[in-house]
């Protein structure tokens, strides 16, 4: 193997990776009056080993592998009577794979070297969370998101199955996870940050993901513990901040121009849906017992909400593909309400195109681009009757309506 910029990149990030893991196990142990066996020369060493046997050859590499091993094995022996884990001798043996794999791929190295090293800083809140936090309701649905995800989804064939030609069995239980997933992070958050901060950050975040799957999975949260309604509202909303910012990067990305064209209506709404989703969230913050209410009677989700959330999307395909159909693929406006309807990022990606090779032009973009907006509104208002209750959908269809008639509004005053 020859020495080149792509191995020196890869000599690098073991190093750094090396020292970066080396120096947490280091600081790990210094309170202790045992020495670990491993400090940041040790794990330096390991990662650089790895790196030197897989530029080597098999033969290097294997050699060296049984070496740390060894190593890690005799460190065990020596230190299991004042420290009993296996976590710094792991942690030896991954750094040495890992300086192997960055001659391979630098940057995947890189990453790996930082999540582990992180791994190991997070014991003390990972062991307190896992001790004093995660109740056997809480085990059960983690181990039923981590199935759904990890067992279900993969078996799944990713094909559609309908005559319209929509109905895909893998991207449908996607969508399930992802209001599980989304869920079981404003759970967290819950924990971590308290009712109303905790609750618009997991919007927040949760809207660069889905926001229709935020929305769906901010009603559950909403129908299981009602005193957090509000909070669970202005978090639903302020997804659609994260819409609009995803938008405006697809436009910029695709269609410079549309993007001037349409800044002024994504202005409006991105910013009316922070103003109501604030407006919500000081309402929540000034009712009594929103800091932590009875979280201890709550589950992170709830399967049956999220496969009807899965069902209002498939109705909603089917909707869109007759639509389609009916109208034909000639008319821009009708396409652009089909998709907005299932997903507004496909309907700006196709719109953005069409305007960026001129088979449009930008006004009828924008407009467009207005009318996939409002239709997955009513997607989104939708799946907050789908999981939320009355009063929280209530809530979620006046704040849409005012996001979309911002919108509406500015697009009529800029063209």
């Amino acid at each position: 193997m020859e020495f080149d910029g792509a191995s020196l990149s890869g000599f690098l990030a073991a190093i750094g990776g090396g020292l970066l893991v080396g120096v947490e196990r280091e600081r790990s142990h210094a309170g202790r009056e045992a020495r670990s066996a491993a400090g940041v020369r040790t794990f330096t060493l390991a990662a650089l080993s790895g790196a030197v046997g897989a530029m080597l050859g098999p033969v290097a590499l294997a050699l060296g592998g049984l070496a740390i091993i060894a190593f890690a094995l005799s460190s065990y022996q020596a230190s299991r009577r004042d420290d009993p884990g296996l976590t710094s001798e792991l942690a030896l043996v991954l750094a040495f794979l890992l300086g192997a794999l960055a001659l391979a791929s630098a940057q995947l190295a890189a990453g790996l070297f930082v999540l582990l090293a992180v791994l190991l800083a997070s014991k003390p809140a990972l062991h307190r969370f896992t001790r004093l936090s995660l109740g056997d309701a809480e085990l059960a649905d983690l181990l039923l998101l981590a199935a759904s995800a990890l067992i279900v989804l993969p078996l799944l064939p990713d094909r559609t199955i309908d005559p319209f030609d929509v109905i895909n069995p893998r991207k449908l239980w996607l969508l399930v996870v992802l209001v599980m997933a989304i869920n079981a992070a404003g759970y967290i958050a819950l924990r971590v940050a308290g009712g109303n901060r905790g609750m618009l950050l997991a919007g927040l975040l949760g809207g660069f993901v889905s926001s229709t799957a935020t929305i769906g999975g901010m009603g559950q949260r909403a129908h299981a513990m009602p005193e957090l309604r509000r909070s669970a509202v202005a978090a639903a909303l302020l997804s659609n901040v994260a819409t609009v910012i995803q938008m405006a990067v697809i436009l910029g990305a695709l269609a410079p121009s549309l993007l001037h064209a349409f800044a002024a209506p994504l202005v409006a709404a991105g910013a009316v849906a922070a103003l109501v989703a604030s407006a919500y969230a000081w309402r929540a913050r000034h009712e009594a017992g929103q800091a932590l209410p009875a979280i201890a009677a709550s589950r992170p989700f709830d399967l049956r909400h999220a496969l009807l959330f899965a069902a209002i999307v498939a109705v909603a395909l089917v909707l869109a593909a007759v639509l389609k159909r009916w109208v034909g693929q000639g008319g821009v406006l009708a396409a652009a309400a089909a998709s907005g309807l299932a997903d507004v990022h496909a309907a700006t990606v196709s719109v953005g195109q069409l305007a960026a090779t001129g088979t449009i032009p930008p006004a009828e973009a924008g407009l467009a681009l207005a009318v996939a907006f409002v239709a997955n509104s009513g997607m989104k208002c939708a799946a907050a009757f789908g999981g939320g209750g009355l009063g929280y959908a209530r809530s979620i269809v006046l704040g849409v309506l005012l996001i979309d008639a911002a919108l509406i509004a500015a697009l009529a005053l800029w063209r």
